[in-house]
Parts: C-alpha cells; structure tokens; sequence
C-alpha cells in the first residue's frame, strides 16, 4: 500500500520555490484551515449543518463548539502552511471545515510532527486526524478510520533524470523520504532486493518533512523521492521545471480520517459528513480546487478492509 503510514517552507527559499508556506511541520502550532491559498478557500461556502449527525458527536465536542484536528502541514496540497506561517491549508484543510460545517463545529487544524498523530488521537488530544493517513490493518487496530480519498505511491527526479532513477531501477542511488510514511518500508524492501540481487544498496534518507525530502532531490543532494501521489504531482508543478515523475503510479490506498475508537456512534457521524459533501457536491469541489480531483471516491466508509 501507499501513501503515508502511522506514523517552513514547503520548498526550500534556496532554490526559489513556489509552493505558499511557511513553519515547521514538526512544530506544534495552531491554525485556522481558513485563509488565503494557492486554490483559494471553501471558507465562503460551507456545508448546512445536518442535526441528525450533529446530535451524534459526543458531547464534550459539541459543548466546546469546536473540533480539534491533528495535522502534519508539511505535505502539499494536502495540507501545508499558508504564506503567513501559521494558517493550515490544502484540500485536506478545506475538506476538515466542510465536515465541521455538517456536524455544526468549527475547525481548529493544529500542526504537529506526522508520528505523533495516532497518540494524539488516541489520548484525546486531538479529535480527530486527518494528514492523508493510508488505511490499513495496523492503524484500524488502533483507531477508527473514516475513508475520503484515494491515492496511490508516486516516485519523482531531477528534471532529465540524468541518473536513470525509476521504482524498479534504484540500486546504489540516493533516495528521499519522509519519516514515519508506508514509504519508508517500500523502499527499503527495494534496497533489500538490490542486495539480494548482489547490486549496491539504496541510501534511503528519512526527513522529519516531505517538504524536506522534495528539496534534497530539487537541490540535487538526493537522486529521487517517493511520496503520495498527489503531493509529487503538486511538487512536480510547484518546483518550475526541477522535478519529473519517473514511472508509473502504484499501490493505490485510500486516505482514512483518524477517529478515537470505542467512541460511540462518532465515527459514524464523521462518515456521514463525508458522504453528504460527496453526495452534495461540495466534496468534489474542494478536490477540483486543488486540482486533485483523480483520487474522489464516491462512497465514504468506516473501517474499510485495509
């Protein structure tokens, strides 16, 4: 599977890069999915509430009137930091206030490292997750997954990819990843058959950031990354002619919104948020926003077969 597991710039200013952020994804500020966007924002166009739903989001949420939702906004376009350095957006930002807006709740995205997410969840922290996590068995174990989207792993290169770098033909090069992503495992059982095969290992180089690993490859101090696939196709666009995607998307998954298990019928609540903007259409307008309307699913479910 692909896309990221359990576990500033978005660029770095060096090589003059466009992507709109500021901050540090493994800080633990906080933000308003709200401002001004690359894509614009779904603030003026929020979603009624829907009483059913609401009535069945537990009630220490709905007494405080606000959901708080743990992100790690370093991975766009699915959430990252606006110009201003603290203000979270992305399609993931657009989509948590949309679904605050159903169940009646304002939204409050806080910026936190990307594997600490899970706990935060877990110990009540936050209220909910959602920073493309990949549904799988591991994570269902632990938490409720409500699924949104789907994406699949994407690998990209220096412009010209001067080293013939692909998926399958990595042996002895330097490649880039963030920490704590399904990523990390996937490439690493491709080093595993290099050497098997008798051929040189890969470097496989962890950052704390996405941002991070997309800027050693743009700087030429990495020969590839692989990430989510839409976060390489943005970066693709964002870095000016720097980056190519080498081969061909694979391991296609779907992105779950982390919800705390044993939580009554709160994950249904959030579940049937998602689909009444899937079936109102505002779901799909928020993805045509940020161009990634590719990976739209057309149902949502809790805890699907990972």
């Amino acid at each position: 599977m692909s896309s990221r597991s359990i576990g500033r710039l978005v660029m770095v200013g060096a090589v003059a890069l466009t992507l709109s952020a500021t901050g540090c994804g493994s800080s633990s500020s906080a933000g308003s999915s709200s401002g001004s966007g690359q894509a614009g924002s779904a603030a003026s166009s929020l979603p009624a509430k829907d009483a059913a739903l609401a009535a069945m989001v537990p009630a220490a949420i709905t007494a405080k009137g606000t959901l708080v939702i743990g992100t790690d906004a370093s991975y766009a376009p699915s959430e990252f930091m606006d110009t201003d350095g603290k203000t979270v957006i992305g399609f993931d930002a657009d989509l948590a206030k949309a679904i605050g807006g159903v169940l009646g709740l304002k939204v409050e995205l806080q910026n936190a490292p990307f594997g600490s997410l899970v706990e935060g969840v877990k110990s009540g922290k936050f209220d909910l997750g959602m920073s493309s996590f990949t549904i799988n068995a591991q994570r269902e174990a632990q938490i409720d997954m409500v699924s949104y989207y789907t994406a699949g792993t994407s690998w990209a290169v220096e412009k010209g990819n001067a080293a013939g770098v692909t998926p399958d033909n990595a042996c002895g090069k330097k490649v880039a990843v963030q920490k704590d992503t399904v990523q990390v495992p996937d490439v690493t059982a491709r080093s595993k058959k290099c050497t098997d095969a008798g051929k040189p290992a890969i470097t496989v180089e962890q950052f704390p950031l996405q941002s991070d690993a997309t800027s050693a490859v743009v700087t030429g101090k990495d020969d590839a990354l692989l990430a989510d696939s839409p976060v390489v196709a943005y970066a693709v666009k964002q870095t000016a002619g720097k980056l190519e995607i080498s081969g061909q998307t694979y391991d296609a998954a779907p992105y779950g919104i982390a919800v705390p298990k044993a939580s009554g019928d709160y994950a249904k609540a959030v579940q049937g948020a998602v689909q009444k903007l899937i079936d109102g259409g505002g779901y799909l307008a928020i993805l045509k926003r940020w161009n990634v309307e590719s990976g739209a699913v057309t149902s949502s479910q809790v805890n699907p077969a990972a």
